[in-house]
Order: structure tokens, then C-alpha cells, then sequence
């Protein structure tokens, strides 16, 4: 059976489930504007805008926040959900790291850990990204994501907004790995 939340680890990170108490030390780190700068919602930022995504985090019951082993600081959050047991697809999403982790490998291992553990129970993952999210679409390209097509989705408790939808299948997961 899927377990949406397990600790997952790295050599630079651990993925620990989030917790109700993790509000106010995330929120630290999302309090930067210039991680939301070329996300759908530019104001998350804002403690209150904030609050309605880690509300999201909590309600989805898939949400980690990202600790960075050295020094043991939160760094940022990302989560598994709506999974589908019909065609086994997941989403991972949400994610976002403190500007001083970005381009140190954070979330190319992050991810890389998420699917590693994921492609356990599921044949797909998707990603859906922000239109004018060009340094998400960039790093997800690194994994091996394809583009499969452009929608509207309203994130938790949001506006809809243009998106990318990316995918990773299984099968190519492991080609990839094992090349």
C-alpha cells in the first residue's frame, strides 16, 4: 500500500512529514519574495497567502518539509498527491527552496529521492508548473520530464492560473537510471 509521507533522505536532505508545528519556521523561509517571483502566485510570500498553502500541505497528507542535513535547518517543502489508483499517477509539486539552497543540487536530489521512492506504486508522475515558471520548467527537464500539454489549475484555495504539465513514466525512469 502507498504511504504518502515516509522520511526519505539523501546526502543532502531529509523529506520529514510536515506537521501542523512546522508553520512559523517554513514560513521563515517562504517569507523571501523572491522565490514566488516567477510562480503563479507571486504573493505567497505574504503570511496570510502563505497560511492557505500550508493549509494545502497539511490537507493533503503527502507534504515534507526539506531539511538540509548539514546544518539541519528547514530549507523548503514539497508533496506527493492526488494519486490515482486507476491509471497509478501521482502529482509531485509545490515545492519550493530558500533562495540560499537554490543551484547546490537541492532539488534535482530531492526529486530524485521522491521518484526513487514513488515509482514503488505508481507508473506516472506529473508535474504541473507555472507558465512563467521558467527555472521549474528547466530543472524538471533535467529529470527527464516531457512537456504533455498546457491547462488551467487552480491550486489549493487559488485562482487557476496557466500551467505546463510535465511526465515522468516508470519506464523511462528506470531506462534513464539504469544508462
Amino acid at each position: 500500500m502507498i504511504k504518502l509521507q515516509p522520511t526519505l533522505e539523501n546526502d543532502l536532505a531529509k523529506l520529514i512529514p510536515l506537521q501542523e508545528n512546522d508553520f512559523e519556521d517554513l514560513y521563515q523561509v517562504a517569507a523571501d519574495s523572491k522565490i514566488w517571483e516567477q510562480h503563479p502566485n507571486k504573493d505567497r510570500w505574504k503570511r496570510e497567502v502563505f497560511k492557505n498553502y500550508f493549509d494545502g500541505a497539511i490537507k493533503s497528507k503527502g507534504a515534507f518539509k526539506i531539511i538540509e542535513k548539514k546544518s539541519s535547518n528547514i530549507i523548503g517543502c514539497t508533496r506527493f498527491y492526488d494519486f490515482k489508483e486507476e491509471d497509478k499517477s501521482i502529482l509531485i509539486g509545490y515545492t519550493f527552496y530558500g533562495v540560499a539552497y537554490w543551484g547546490k543540487g537541492f532539488n534535482q536530489a530531492v526529486k530524485k529521492t521522491m521518484l526513487d521512492y514513488i515509482f514503488q506504486y505508481a507508473n506516472k508522475v506529473v508535474f504541473h508548473i507555472g507558465a512563467q515558471n521558467i527555472r521549474s520548467q528547466h530543472a524538471i527537464l533535467k529529470l527527464g520530464a516531457e512537456k504533455t500539454g498546457e491547462e488551467e489549475i487552480a491550486y489549493f484555495g487559488e485562482q487557476s492560473k496557466l500551467n505546463f504539465v510535465y511526465e515522468i513514466l516508470k519506464t523511462n525512469w528506470i531506462n534513464r537510471k539504469s544508462n
